[in-house]
């Protein structure tokens, strides 16, 4: 199965339901079931931006499984939809109007019990 390794908080973010889309600098074709991996590393700033919701923010597992159902491109009409989503969730691409990519629609979240596995670059396949 793919696997996508996330920075928490947003590993946890996206494993609540909370964050809907994943950002990335590159598109995929791939749209299916994906795992979703809290990387080992953590965004201090975002942590902190965050930490009033009181989630658990594992580190270097897997937590969810989901689908990615669409991957589309970052441009002012989609910040326009984040903005009515969530800001928060959202701040990072929002605040960023030089920052170009994509965002994956990630659906279908069901939390997992963690398997505890070191990540990788992109998207990456787990037996």
């Amino acid at each position: 199965m793919k696997v996508i390794t996330v920075k928490q908080p947003f590993a946890s973010l996206i494993a609540c339901g909370l964050k809907e889309y994943e950002f990335r600098t590159w598109k995929t074709k791939y749209r299916g079931e994906i795992l979703i991996h809290a990387a080992k590393s953590v965004d201090k700033k975002a942590m902190e931006r965050y930490k009033h919701l009181n989630l658990d923010y594992k580190v270097g597992c897997i937590i969810a499984k989901a689908v990615i159902t669409d991957c589309v491109y970052i441009d002012d009409k989609m910040r326009n939809l984040l903005k009515t989503k969530d800001p928060l969730v959202y701040y990072g691409v929002l605040n960023d109007k030089d920052w170009k990519g994509y965002g994956f629609k990630i659906e279908n979240v069901l939390k997992i019990d963690p398997i505890f596995i070191s990540g990788q670059l992109g998207l990456w396949n787990y037996d």
